[in-house]
Order: structure tokens, then sequence, then C-alpha cells
């Protein structure tokens, strides 16, 4: 089932390429429906918080009526940043899943791991590698297409 999901997340992904967006897509499970997709506008909306992953979260929040996400799922291409994992822990979501870790600004496990910590009131599941080289491959070719423009 993670694959299945992490593919509709790579979807979003490429809408992000196609808008020449930084290529990440998120997408929110709960019982086994999606309850919400996104991808990067930080661009497009030229505001730095558009990161995939708060967008999903504003729409899920919407959609369901409420700001906690329990019982449900993320899905993202690329590890998130310290940012987007405390939106995931405020909005109490439960798992995890990421396609690619990001070893220079990841705070899901490379750089730090603000979803584990003891110190806070609330943990995620993480569940990491799925895809894996679907999603590290869309970045690639997203920033070598950037220099040779």
């Amino acid at each position: 089932m993670d694959e299945y999901y992490m593919t509709l997340a790579l979807q979003e992904a490429r809408r992000a390429y196609e808008k020449k967006e930084v290529p990440i897509g998120a997408v929110i499970v709960r019982d086994h429906k999606v309850i919400a997709a996104a991808h990067n506008l930080r661009e497009t909306e030229k505001n730095a918080i558009c990161h995939a992953e708060v967008i999903a979260i504003d729409e899920a929040c919407r959609k369901l009526g409420g700001w906690r996400l329990t019982r449900s799922t993320l899905y993202v291409t690329i590890e998130p940043c310290p940012m987007c994992a405390g939106a995931i822990l405020q909005s109490r979501i439960d798992r995890v899943v990421i396609g690619a870790m990001d070893p220079k600004a990841g705070a899901c496990g490379s750089v730090m791991n603000l979803l584990q910590m003891n110190e806070l009131n609330h943990k995620s599941e993480v569940v990491t590698g799925v895809l894996e080289a679907e999603c590290s491959n869309i970045m690639k070719d997203f920033f070598k297409d950037l220099r040779k423009r």
C-alpha cells in the first residue's frame, strides 16, 4: 500500500516540476482514503511556507474540520524540513512515509529527527526508502535542468 500512495505523491512532485517548483509531493491518507494531496508552490505563491507538506496538512484540516490528523499517514517524496516536521507534529499525524532522505536539510532522521524526540509531546512513526530511486531521481533531474537554464 505504501508504494501506491507514494506513487500519488510522485504525481504531485511532477506537477511541481512542470511549474518549475522544487519537485516535492505530499499525500495524506486516513482510513485508506486520500484526504489531501499537494506539491511545492513556493515560487508560484512567492511564499516561504508553501511546502507540499504544509499545504497538504492545511487541506486535510479544512476537509476534516479540525486540526488533529490522528489516524493519518503522510506520504512525502523527500524528507521534510524542520518547518514541515513541526507542522506534522502539531497536526498529530501518526505515520510519515518518506521516499528519499535529505542529508542537507532533513528533520526526520538525516540532520535531526524531530518526529521522534522524547522531549516533545507527540511522535510519528517514520518509514523511509519507499520508491527511493524515483523520488531521488526527480530531484536530481530538476536541479540538472535548473543548472542548464
